[in-house]
C-alpha cells in the first residue's frame, strides 16, 4: 500500500490556474498508474485525469481536456495536476489515487489520498 498526500488546492478566480501535487510515500510511485479524481457536494466522485507508469500516456475527462495536464516525476515520487482556465464548475475536492492495475480502468484505483479543496469563484 502506498500513502498519498495532496497539496496545492485553494481559492482562485475563474480563468486562473492552480497546480496540485500528490506526494507518495511507503512505496515508489513508478510501479503505479496514477490518477486524479474529484468530488463536488451532492455529486459522485468523477474521473479527471490519469497517467501511465512511464508518464508517456495520459487520459482526461472531456470536461478538462485542453485545460488540465497530468504529469509525474518518478524521481521525486510525485504526481502533478496543472489546472488552467479554471471554471466555477471545477470546484471540488480533488483526490490523488494509485493503481497497481491498468491506469485506464478507474475501478482499479485502490490507494487514495485525503483530498485537497479547490474553489473557483466566478
Amino acid at each position: 500500500q502506498v500513502q498519498l498526500v495532496e497539496s496545492g488546492g485553494g481559492l482562485v478566480q475563474a480563468g486562473g490556474s492552480l497546480r496540485l501535487s500528490c506526494a507518495g510515500s511507503g512505496r515508489t510511485l513508478r510501479t503505479y498508474g496514477m490518477g486524479w479524481f474529484r468530488q463536488s457536494p451532492g455529486k459522485e466522485r468523477e474521473f479527471v485525469a490519469a497517467i501511465s507508469r512511464s508518464g508517456l500516456n495520459t487520459r482526461y475527462a472531456d470536461s478538462v481536456k485542453g485545460r488540465f495536464t497530468i504529469s509525474r516525476d518518478n524521481a521525486q515520487n510525485t504526481v502533478y495536476l496543472q489546472m488552467n482556465s479554471l471554471k466555477p464548475e471545477d470546484t471540488a475536492v480533488y483526490y490523488c489515487a494509485a493503481t497497481s492495475g491498468s491506469y485506464t480502468v478507474t475501478t482499479l484505483y485502490d490507494d487514495w489520498g485525503q483530498g485537497t479543496q479547490v474553489t473557483v469563484s466566478s
